[in-house]
């Protein structure tokens, strides 16, 4: 069955809107007057026959419906953009800077990245690595990655996939326990603690079961990169998200020291500023990339 939609300009201008919280900001965003994005959300409004938004002394709130309606419109014109940049090319620059933790950045995007640029070569990566990624910019041809809580102020943060993390060690360790409770007593002994991360170890022995001391003495570094690269030269244990140790474990220079992972509750996300332009279709091309790579990961993981 058919259905009529709203004119296109209509839903531009909402989306616009609901992404600034302003019809001034969506006007100057669309080459447009604020009467003219007025009168366009005016008349999608009345087309549809729900207020979408809320007019206040100072900006605009979107109603119930609004929120309810502003995902499909996204999802809409995000298809649409990726569509016609696969099949038509995009005319201007086509370049993306994608900015992540230096942890995911080497262990995990790295080793993907070159399918991205086989499938897309008219595309140009700029591939910034930062140790803690939170000042990073808001630019439309920018992808940002961040590990936290998936909340951001100012941020929409799409989340790329749950983590837990696993306890890891070189092979000479296992060689030179010669019982499981050995193997322990070296992991508590020898334990790599990230920053900010500290109570890992400490949580992961009392789910396991094995004790509920407080482990925080060893070894302190401040990325996950070089907790796995001290745990392959043999200084002690480290306890790492699954994610980021698979290569690692892959080529032998890490093998799991124990049974069982720790579920946490931080991961890695895409985020998207609340406020300012529209993604490019070429930052638009890469998250679904990007969260296709992750799911076809995950599958092969099984």
């Amino acid at each position: 069955m058919s259905y009529k939609l709203p004119h296109l300009p209509w839903l531009r201008t909402f989306e616009a809107a609901a992404r600034s919280l302003s019809f001034t900001a969506a006007a100057e965003d669309l080459h447009m007057t604020t009467a003219s994005v007025s009168l366009q959300i005016r008349s999608l409004e009345q087309y549809l026959g729900f207020q979408l938004f809320e007019r206040l002394p100072r900006g605009v709130r979107l109603t119930d419906m609004g929120l309810a309606y502003l995902p499909s419109v996204r999802k809409a014109f995000d298809e649409l953009a990726v569509s016609t940049v696969g099949l038509f090319g995009s005319r201007g620059d086509r370049s993306i800077t994608v900015r992540s933790t230096a942890a995911f950045a080497v262990l995990w995007l790295a080793p993907r990245l070159q399918s991205f640029l086989e499938a897309h070569p008219d595309i140009e990566v700029r591939l910034l690595a930062d140790i803690w990624a939170d000042a990073q910019g808001s630019d439309q041809s920018a992808i940002d990655i961040r590990f936290g809580d998936g909340h951001w102020e100012g941020f929409d943060a799409e989340l790329i996939q749950k983590e837990a993390s696993i306890p890891v060690c070189s092979p000479g360790w296992l060689e030179r326990a010669k019982s499981p409770e050995a193997l322990v007593t070296f992991a508590r002994q020898h334990p790599i603690h990230i920053m900010g991360c500290e109570d890992l170890w400490s949580r992961w022995f009392r789910r396991s079961g094995i004790g509920d001391d407080d482990i925080r003495k060893g070894l302190q570094v401040d990325t996950s990169l070089t907790a796995l690269e001290l745990a392959s030269a043999g200084s002690g244990f480290a306890l790492v998200l699954r994610s980021l140790t698979q290569s690692y474990i892959d080529s032998g220079r890490l093998v799991p020291a124990f049974d069982g992972e720790l579920p946490i509750e931080q991961a890695h996300y895409l985020l998207q500023p609340k406020a300012g332009k529209r993604p490019s279709p070429e930052v638009l091309i890469f998250r679904h990339w990007l969260l296709e790579t992750v799911q076809h990961a995950k599958l092969h993981s099984t």
